[in-house]
């Protein structure tokens, strides 16, 4: 029997009850379709994330800048001009803030009004003009303070939208007031949708002279950077310098990860908690083709014995029994990686996402599924070989 007559014979056998085959292939089916759809959508989920990582994270620099009794200040304000000349920096922005300041009591106006809530305790910091940029905000009402107002030592405000919201302003029209510790701040604006330094949306925000005039916040304490895409690492080790050359060592510079590191790790996880799933519909794919194919021997018996009678040898009988089982996993291989890589898509779709799929998956799901099929009807075929002739047809 040559192998075309061979694969006739096991194709036959298949399809002699497709009941019981499409059954049988269905546990293969899950098991594939499983483990494609784990590789294709932790690709795809882990791209994604880094996406978002690269976006948010992995162009951020923060130089923290240590506390120092030197009258010298170790970073000035206008370092961040220097900084900002760096090549792939894309905003800058230095703030001042001290544990003194970080709950101060803040009103909306100066008459206390029994029953009304007109105060509020929160952060007051001091900050470079450049500040909305660097936190990825904008300015929902008003404006930021510009070098003017700092030049002037203007006692103007800008709160954060939460602080705002707080205090009960919604509006600078009517150049309304906050009042810390006593002194008026004229309010000009509105600072909303901060990605960075979120703390800072219940912040009341000064100039970085009027803070050091009536607050005493005149020392630098962090400076952030906001970089290229991929320029993180150089200006990670280049800002130091140029805030502070020949103390460099004394400042603290926090760097985003490597992205790379971050996506294996996403991948890692998401593939640790989906294999196991995928492995064990293999498994179950594989014993239920195992105990289909033992009952197909047994059903035919007789079969087998006048195959052997008519000179078929055990080889022959064996084979076409792996033949078969292998045929019924390569199916499912090839129905389970459709419709995982089906899934994939349509979840990347839902989700707004960009699909991810490895051109191997579609050669590499039917293999794996003709594998199971193979190890599964190893026991069957070999248990069909033994059979002798005169006991299988008296059976």
């Amino acid at each position: 029997m040559d192998v075309r007559d061979l694969w006739t014979e096991a194709l036959a056998g298949v399809l002699a009850r497709p009941v019981r085959s499409a059954l049988t292939t269905l546990g293969t089916v899950l098991g594939i379709t499983t483990l494609v759809i784990t590789i294709g959508v932790s690709a795809t989920a882990g791209n994604q994330i880094v996406g978002r990582f690269d976006a948010l994270t992995a162009t951020s620099v923060t130089v923290v800048v240590p506390p120092s009794q030197d009258p010298v200040p170790l970073v000035d304000w206008s370092g961040v001009d220097a900084v900002r000349r760096l090549a792939g920096v894309v905003s800058v922005a230095a703030l001042a803030d001290s544990d003194d300041t970080a709950s101060v009591q803040v009103r909306a106006n100066d008459v206390v009004s029994p029953g009304d809530v007109t105060g509020q305790t929160m952060a007051v910091v001091g900050a470079s003009p450049t500040l909305p940029a660097a936190v990825r905000g904008r300015m929902t009402a008003g404006r930021f303070f510009d070098a003017g107002n700092i030049a002037r030592h203007d006692r103007v405000a800008v709160l954060g939208d939460q602080a705002a919201q707080l205090l009960g302003i919604s509006s600078i029209r009517d150049s309304p007031a906050v009042f810390l510790k006593g002194q008026a701040y004229t309010v000009i604006g509105i600072l909303g949708e901060v990605e960075r330094e979120q703390q800072l949306s219940t912040s009341v925000i000064l100039p970085p002279t009027t803070a050091e005039d009536q607050l005493d916040l005149g020392m630098v304490t962090r400076v952030l950077i906001n970089t290229a895409l991929g320029a993180a690492k150089q200006v990670a080790h280049q800002a130091p310098i140029a805030l502070a050359p020949g103390a460099e060592n004394a400042l603290a510079v926090t760097a985003p990860p490597d992205p790379v590191r971050a996506r294996k790790g996403v991948q890692g996880d998401v593939n640790g908690l989906f294999l196991v799933l995928g492995l064990v519909s293999l498994v179950v794919g594989a014993i239920g083709i195992a105990n289909v194919t033992l009952v197909t021997v047994m059903e035919r018996i007789g079969e087998i014995g006048l195959r052997r009678a008519l000179g078929a040898s055990r080889r022959q009988i064996a084979g076409q029994f792996l033949v078969e089982s292998t045929t019924i996993g390569l199916l499912g291989g090839i129905i389970g990686a459709v419709l995982g890589m089906v899934v994939v898509v349509a979840v990347s779709a839902v989700r707004d996402w960009t699909p991810v799929l490895d051109v191997r998956l579609a050669f590499g799901a039917p293999v794996a599924g003709a594998l199971v099929g193979l190890l599964a009807g190893l026991y069957p075929s070999l248990r069909a070989s033994r059979m002798e002739p005169v006991d299988a047809l008296r059976s």
